[in-house]
């Protein structure tokens, strides 16, 4: 109730969130918000995801119902399928990533984007009656607090300053400026993740025409008859992004071969007419497994 009337009054700010490191499936910084602001993120995005899922491509994958890693394995083969005619003629997948993409989002460009949808959004559709889901003002209000929140500036760091050894400063909020990077751990940041990338999809497919195409966050791929054509759409992707969004690719994660050979892509091996799960797929298995028959030895079962 206390926040209810914290969001009514205008009075509510979010709480100091909890920083800490988890090692799998890779190392990653999590800044995770408080019980009661993750209800206010759960609130934000019921507000303002439906308006931004019918400008979503279909072939964004992550954080969205019907989706996920398992219909984003589904659909590059179906991608790869099309394009190889069932695999009886070549084709190329390009596969791309990008250098810390969470850290490198820049939050007043993300603003921009979030705010002028939905304004065009309210033009279109005026609400006879003002309600918090239709109010401009207070979903503006939330928004403000949730995308310019500095974590930096209100945080409970959970591990000693040794277990951030080894992860490179373009994946640490702690290393980046307060006008940029948005937290791995949230809800809202799963979406606005969607929204900002989802100005390179719109580019991808609208204006490039490009047919196979897909993403899941910042990992996304190209299948096309030609070589030469998917060499010349990394520098066009590249100035994309670096003009438009100012993000970077990952010059070390840059995936051209032929389709027959098989991708790796969010933990599968494709190859032609069947997959597998990736090795570091088994070798989680393989952890998970062994770490379950440690305890499993070392306590009791209950009877």
């Amino acid at each position: 109730m206390r926040l209810y009337e914290e969001l009514a009054a205008g009075s509510y700010k979010p709480g100091p969130s909890y920083c800490f490191i988890v090692e799998r499936p890779v190392k990653r910084e999590v800044f995770a918000s408080q019980f009661r602001d993750r209800v206010v993120h759960h609130l934000l995005f019921d507000y303002i995801n439906p308006i931004f899922e019918r400008r979503f491509i279909h072939d964004c994958y992550s954080c969205r119902e019907g989706k996920g890693t398992s219909e984003g394995i589904r659909r590059i083969e179906h991608h790869i399928r099309s394009c190889t005619r069932n695999y009886t003629v070549p084709a190329w997948i390009l596969k791309l990533d990008l250098r810390g993409y969470f850290m490198s989002i820049d939050k007043a460009k993300l603003y921009d984007i979030v705010s002028d949808t939905l304004n065009k959004h309210w033009q279109k559709k005026r609400p006879t009656a003002l309600t918090p889901s239709t109010d401009p003002a207070f979903i503006d209000r939330l928004l403000r607090l949730v995308i310019f929140k500095d974590p930096k500036e209100n945080v409970i760091i959970r591990h000693d300053a040794k277990k951030w050894e080894g992860l490179p400063p373009t994946k640490s909020l702690l290393h980046t400026c307060a006008d940029k990077g948005l937290t791995i751990g949230d809800l809202t940041s799963q979406l606005f993740s969607n929204i900002y990338m989802g100005e390179f999809d719109r580019y991808v497919k609208h204006t490039l025409h490009v047919k196979h195409y897909g993403r899941y966050v910042d990992d996304f791929y190209v299948v096309h008859p030609s070589k030469g054509y998917l060499r010349e759409l990394i520098g066009v992707f590249r100035r994309f992004l670096a003009q438009r969004l100012g993000l970077t690719l990952h010059p070390g994660k840059i995936y051209l071969q032929p389709c027959s050979k098989g991708v790796p892509y969010l933990g599968a091996f494709i190859k032609p007419h069947r997959r597998y799960p990736s090795r570091r797929a088994i070798g989680q298995f393989r952890r998970t497994m062994t770490d379950i028959h440690r305890k499993l030895r070392q306590e009791e079962l209950p009877t």
